[in-house]
């Protein structure tokens, strides 16, 4: 079956690629371009585990086709750092201690990070409903609620 060519804005880079009609976002961006951040959990949706952002909006990109991000920007939890240094939102989960086994953790801050962009102050309600289509066996969901709600506090303030 003949490839489609497509160019795509991973973490600020632009790049060509050729990809098959059927090849879904998550692979392309893990076995492509070894961004492996972004995991594959059930596959179907579920999860939230392969969350990213295109065009600042999250999305499952397991059940995103890579055709689909022809011409976007996407951002992965790889593109959240800034040189060095974590973005407010992974610092927020590491102090507050809202990182577990971590497999539930990048689909977690980048629907956040979504969030934020709309809702720079969301109330915890808010947190909690963006955080629903996370599944996460370890957290019990109080930390990383209250590692957003404190990075937004923080991202305010830094203006």
């Amino acid at each position: 079956m003949p490839g489609i060519d497509i160019r795509i804005c991973v973490n600020g880079e632009w790049r060509d690629l050729t990809v098959k009609p059927y090849e879904r976002l998550v692979d392309s961006l893990r076995e492509r371009f070894g961004l492996t951040g972004t995991k594959v959990g059930c596959g179907e949706g579920e999860c939230g585990a392969c969350t990213v952002t295109i065009e600042g909006k999250a999305v499952l990109s397991c059940l995103t086709l890579a055709v689909q991000a022809n011409g976007k920007q996407i951002r992965t939890i790889e593109g959240m750092r800034r040189g060095d240094e974590l973005h407010p939102i992974q610092k927020a989960f590491v102090e507050e201690g809202a990182v577990q086994c971590g497999f539930c953790t990048p689909g977690m801050i980048m629907a956040a990070d979504a969030m934020l962009e709309q809702d720079p102050d969301p109330s915890e309600d808010k947190v909690r409903r963006t955080l629903a289509n996370n599944l996460c066996r370890c957290t019990g969901y109080d930390k990383p609620v209250k590692a957003i709600l404190e990075a937004a506090r923080n991202l305010r303030a830094s203006g």
